[in-house]
């Protein structure tokens, strides 16, 4: 893709690095494109294409993806000796913008995908309350409604970072257990209100699924009564399978593990569970002998899908450097990218809306010179929080970790244009 010049006037150039306000002027895209690119023939009427000389086909009743989109594919990762478990990852450099189509919002399941009876189905809280409640997928439906457009990450995304050599393999097959949906559904706090909770003698629930692993997560009452959704809607439609139908728990900015699908029971308690999900996994033994447990908030994060490893860079020129960034503590402030292996550093464009709690798509501009190179983004949020350096990350968790990995990532570009990813 064309870019800006970096001998456009006005413009310095920062390691090849052009200011955001190049991106703004979109004449100077066309003006950097390939000549050939440039140079489309004028059209003769009767030279005119295939498709326009007879009527297309008809209407579908759910449209599908082009035959252009047919390898546009989630990457499964079966656990073979455990069938029903695994993830199934979302291919985010084959993406553009920052939502993910519900057909490739990623997957972790821990024993299958169940089919589930809307009818018979209930979400039932129950333990600490006034009332126990049951509410069938109908009874919901009757009540008010929110949306929420956010991401979902798996806690244990990007866990290959913690390697210690850099893993080959393209962005969404090591980053990818992160999409972003519209979730519409009931606020949680009208259904536990109406049950009638203590929230200072029971501060704890306890959320289990109707899978088959009966999936459980102890979550602080006040998290699920601040912006906790019931979610029934999946970007417009009803939730998918693989999703959580008919009713999934969204809880915005936390890991995915605490998003718990197929929702039954809310079960109001004065202590957490201690299920497996939350003392054998889901948690790290650091390096003074203690572990991180009940870590839920997902840690600012970003980046760079295109380039990434597995692409090249056909010839001298400028490129697009574009990403993802997000933050379980609110919005993005600003997305920096670096072509000199965080040397230098110059801030990318964000593409609106820059939404809390969800991600951001960011875009720089590059002139490579045919040299070696290392491209990074750091990402910061509202807080302040700064996305840190893989040595930062390991100086402060030591080299146990498995969970919540979200370093800078760094792709370097060889004499040749090959992408790989690397650590500095």
């Amino acid at each position: 893709m064309g870019a800006p010049r970096s001998d456009a006037p006005g413009f310095r150039t920062l390691n090849g690095l052009l200011p955001r306000r190049a991106l703004l002027r979109g004449g100077l895209l066309l003006a950097s494109a390939p000549a050939a690119l440039a140079q489309v023939p004028a059209e003769a009427g009767q030279d005119l294409p295939p498709w326009m000389l007879s009527p297309g086909t008809g209407f579908s009743v759910y449209g599908q993806p082009g035959p252009q989109a047919q390898r546009v594919l989630r990457r499964p990762g079966a656990n073979r000796a455990a069938p029903g478990n695994g993830v199934a990852w979302t291919p985010l450099e084959q993406l553009e913008g920052f939502l993910t189509p519900s057909g490739l919002h990623f997957e972790r399941h821990h024993n299958g995908v169940p089919a589930i009876d809307p009818a018979v189905h209930t979400l039932r809280i129950d333990g600490a309350v006034r009332r126990p409640l049951d509410w069938r997928l109908a009874d919901l439906l009757r009540y008010p409604q929110r949306s929420h457009l956010g991401f979902i990450e798996c806690g244990g995304n990007s866990n290959a970072g913690w390697n210690e050599e850099p893993i080959q393999r393209p962005v969404g097959s090591f980053h990818g257990l992160i999409s972003t949906s519209e979730w519409t559904g009931v606020p949680l706090r009208l259904l536990l209100d109406e049950a009638g909770v203590d929230a200072q003698a029971t501060p704890w629930v306890i959320a289990e699924g109707a899978d088959a692993f009966a999936m459980q997560a102890s979550l602080p009452l006040a998290k699920l009564r601040a912006d906790g959704l019931l979610a029934l809607w999946q970007n417009g439609e009803p939730i998918r399978p693989e999703q959580g139908y008919p009713m999934r728990l969204i809880l915005p900015g936390w890991e995915g593990v605490t998003q718990v699908k197929w929702l039954r029971r809310l079960t109001l308690s004065a202590e957490p569970v201690m299920a497996r999900n939350e003392t054998s996994k889901y948690t790290e033994l650091q390096a003074d002998g203690r572990a991180r447990q009940f870590t839920w908030a997902i840690g600012v994060k970003s980046l760079l899908t295109t380039p990434s490893h597995g692409q090249r860079l056909d010839e001298r020129g400028t490129y697009q450097l574009s990403g993802l960034a997000w933050s379980g503590a609110g919005r993005i402030r600003k997305v920096e990218v670096s072509a000199d292996g965080g040397r230098s550093w110059a801030e990318a464009a964000l593409d609106g809306p820059v939404l809390p709690r969800c991600t951001t798509r960011f875009r720089a501009a590059w002139r490579w010179d045919g040299q070696p190179a290392v491209l990074q983004s750091r990402a910061t949020d509202e807080t302040g929080a700064v996305q840190p350096s893989r040595a930062a990350l390991l100086a402060a968790r030591g080299r146990n970790g498995y969970f919540h990995y979200h370093a800078i990532v760094s792709w370097g570009v060889d004499e040749e244009g090959a992408v790989r990813h690397v650590y500095v």
